[in-house]
């Protein structure tokens, strides 16, 4: 099973989110945080995971007799721009489907929170219209992965809470067909 199939479920992306940023945690630790999902699927769903090489042992020990796995990303998952060009119109439908589920549980579990206040969490879900030319679309995208990545490295800390930040651009509509012609002067 390649990486896209993978994590092609929303369960597998909320454990790989759990994980994220160098996180360490069992099985036992995710089925907490991920309490509305049967414990028998977290389980399911790590084994998976760790089979395809996306999750690894970082140690084990015994609980009540039975072994219990701490476990990390393995690295950081990339799926490369090969795979993204080779995915079918029905494969991107399936793959942000698949995205927006995990984010509604993700959303739907902070909401559960116990003083979950969105208000003074700052939560967003805005949406936004930009008209943007080809170079200024790539020149905004480096711009946004800029002040992401030098986030990204950011440790635990007792004023830090993690968050879950899912930028998504897509055209709405495709440019007239005389978009490269310039207006009369």
């Amino acid at each position: 099973m390649d990486v896209m199939e993978v994590l092609a479920h929303p369960v597998r992306l909320r454990v790989v989110q759990a994980l994220a940023g160098g996180r360490v945690l069992t099985t036992a630790q995710l089925c907490e945080r991920i309490s509305e999902v049967h414990k028998a699927t977290v389980y399911r769903h790590v084994a998976a995971l760790a089979d395809a090489g996306v999750l690894e042992v970082d140690g084990e020990h015994r609980v009540r007799g039975a072994v219990e796995r701490r476990y990390r990303l393995r690295e950081r998952v990339v799926i490369d721009a090969g795979t993204v060009a080779a995915m079918t119109p029905e494969d991107h439908r399936r793959t942000f489907a698949t995205a927006m589920a995990a984010l509604i549980s993700e959303f739907d579990a902070y909401l559960g929170l116990d003083g979950a206040d969105p208000v003074a969490d700052e939560v967003g879900y805005r949406q936004h219209v930009l008209w943007l030319s080809p170079e200024e679309r790539a020149e905004m995208i480096a711009e946004l992965r800029a002040v992401i990545v030098a986030r990204m490295t950011n440790e635990p800390e007792p004023r830090r809470r993690r968050h879950l930040l899912s930028p998504i651009l897509f055209p709405v509509e495709t440019p007239p067909p005389d978009a490269g012609a310039r207006p009369a002067s």
